[in-house]
């Protein structure tokens, strides 16, 4: 709860004048009572579920409850009117005095107006990105990373202590392939004349990475290590040696040059994360052995033989005996192989111990940010972190789903493996990086996503990124022409004038902000900051129009100076909070429109 949240302030005091109301109940009978914006906003500024989630322990009728509330809630000074409506919700309409009174908070607070407690200051370790070091970023990991920087800035701004992970996927399968990919284009470096067909019938599963960007890589390894190598060969001028040979060399070498692509893509979107953690390193440390020693010591790991998986017969299923986790005392469907058959960690066991190694760092609640296409993953890690924590740590997984890019009305097709693919550092070239991540949190994350280059650009009130963004350069624009005037200042002015239900309805829309921000951030859902920019561009917009048509509605009034400061204080709070959430999202404000 903060000072500046009125929402926060008037639930406060409604949860006190219930406990004046019901002095038997203990206090976390009144845990439940929220206070709200109303769906619809004819019914008032507030709504509360105050009388509804108590009554019952109150052995009252809620509306019989409402109505006793409503009546004391009338009494408050900031109140207009209380009514008790439906089930047991009391609608509240606040005095404009008192709304009017925000704004000088709002300039007085500046971009941090907002900031919030919810978080307690809890330590939360937020994943993100994460993809296999095997290539440039495309648009597939943007939606991630983008979602997830922003959830991270939104926890930080509501209270929580963040830190921002990126968990290196640089063991297993995909990184060997990566080491014979990269190994591929160092022989061409050193002009092997061998065809690519015929090293690729050399390689355990075929060539999978052919992407033009490993050629560079290629190269690097042919200045750090000549020759060496690879082997001399007639028939080609130069061959492969014997993998063991050269390796482990070269997907080290090639996962730490993917690794600076990566972070440079990731800084051109505005990414920077704190930590950046190997899954080989955690490997070689043994955290897998730990993890399981400690879940063996909870009775939690045993010898087994699963069911078969679904849609398969037992005729095309060989079963057979592995090393299990009891995922199901946690929640999850079936128990899960923590060891494959030749006695390595499966890739859930070596998650096991990335998450092992987060608790042990003193994370107090962990999130994830995953593709969609990981969803039947979540409650196996979830029971996991479960086992590990002893049930202290909660991890919550935020799901994305693809995105489809468009141009000129037509697809464009990604494909990773035949290096094809929109890569991250094309979109932002395209239409620069604040209209992408603007857009990758216009939609809800769960929510399938057409990325049209054309539109994402197009100067129109159906395009978010440009309508929030005009009515910040409108605003920066009636304030230069006011020759900008401190904050301090105009925190001073006489508000009476703003009377006007556009003015009004644009201040009723700034108060709700440090709500937005809690509601959001617990509900892990940073989408609902660009909702809210919109909506309250929006009513930014009416306001304006409304001065176009009528000259006693403009902003500055050279012959009214008292109206006029009222009025650019009120332009001053609206630019402070478009600001203060275009900065969660990650987006940089626009001074003027070119």
């Amino acid at each position: 709860m903060t000072d500046h949240d009125i929402f926060a302030a008037l639930r406060a005091r409604t949860v006190a004048l219930l406990a004046e109301l019901l002095p038997d109940l203990p206090g976390e009978a009144f845990a439940r009572v929220q206070m709200e914006p109303p769906r619809d906003p004819s019914h008032g500024d507030m709504a509360t579920n105050a009388a509804l989630v108590v009554a019952k322990q109150a052995r009252q009728a809620p509306p019989r409850l409402a109505a006793a509330l409503a009546e004391r809630l009338a009494a408050l000074p900031e109140v207009e009117s209380a009514t008790p409506a439906g089930p047991g919700f009391v609608n509240l309409r606040l005095r404009d005095a008192f709304l009017l009174a925000q704004v000088p908070v709002i300039l007085a607070e500046g971009e941090r107006y907002g900031d919030g407690q919810a978080g307690a200051a809890r330590r939360v370790d937020v994943e993100y990105v994460s993809a296999n070091p095997t290539g440039p970023m495309h648009v597939g990991h943007c939606r991630g990373a983008v979602v997830g920087d922003a959830l991270a800035n939104l926890l930080a701004k509501a209270g929580w202590a963040v830190t921002k992970e990126y968990y290196v996927n640089d063991a297993g399968a995909q990184v060997q392939a990566l080491g014979y990919a990269a190994y591929w284009r160092y022989l061409q470096a050193l002009g092997t004349t061998m065809g690519e067909a015929e090293y690729a019938a050399l390689v355990p599963g075929g060539l999978q990475y052919r992407g033009e960007y490993l050629i560079l890589v290629g190269e690097a390894l042919r200045v750090r290590f000549g020759d060496s190598l690879a082997r001399r060969d007639d028939a080609h001028g130069f061959g492969m040696r014997d993998p063991g040979e050269w390796l482990d060399t070269v997907r080290e070498f090639a996962v730490g040059r993917m690794m600076e692509m990566i972070r440079e893509d990731l800084a051109a979107l505005g990414v920077h994360q704190d930590v950046f953690v190997s899954e080989a390193a955690l490997v070689r440390a043994g955290k897998l052995e730990q993890a399981e020693a400690l879940l063996a010591g909870k009775g939690l790991i045993y010898r087994g033989v699963l069911e078969p998986p679904k849609g398969k017969t037992p005729e095309d299923w060989e079963p057979r005996e592995q090393t299990l986790f009891r995922a199901t005392q946690f929640g999850d469907e079936v128990d899960r192989p923590l060891r494959k058959s030749d006695g390595s960690g499966t890739y859930f066991a070596n998650d096991i111990a990335n998450h092992l190694h987060k608790i042990e760092r003193g994370f107090a609640e962990l999130v994830h940010v995953w593709g969609a296409d990981h969803g039947g993953y979540v409650k196996r890690m979830q029971a996991a972190v479960a086992a590990l924590s002893g049930g202290t740590v909660p991890l919550d997984v935020v799901l994305t789903q693809i995105v489809h890019v468009v141009k000129d009305g037509q697809p464009v097709r990604m494909s990773k493996r035949a290096g094809t693919y929109v890569t991250l550092r094309d979109l932002i070239d395209e239409v620069g990086r604040d209209a992408v991540r603007f857009t990758m949190l216009a939609r809800k994350a769960d929510a399938q996503m057409e990325f049209d280059l054309d539109k994402v650009v197009e100067q129109s009130r159906d395009n978010p990124v440009f309508y929030v963004q005009y009515a910040h350069a409108r605003i920066r624009s009636v304030l230069r022409q006011a020759g900008d005037p401190p904050a301090g200042d105009l925190a001073l002015a006489t508000l009476d004038s703003l009377s006007e239900p556009a003015e009004l309805a644009l201040l009723r829309r700034l108060t709700t902000w440090p709500r937005i921000v809690e509601a959001a951030a617990l509900a892990r859902e940073p989408h609902r900051i660009a909702f809210f920019l919109h909506d309250l561009a929006s009513d930014f917009h009416v306001l304006w129009n409304k001065g176009r048509e009528d000259a006693t509605l403009r902003f500055i009034r050279p012959d009214e100076p008292e109206a006029t400061r009222a009025r650019l204080a009120l332009v001053a709070a609206t630019g402070t909070v478009i600001r203060s959430g275009l900065a969660v999202m990650g987006v940089t404000p626009v001074e003027e429109m070119r």
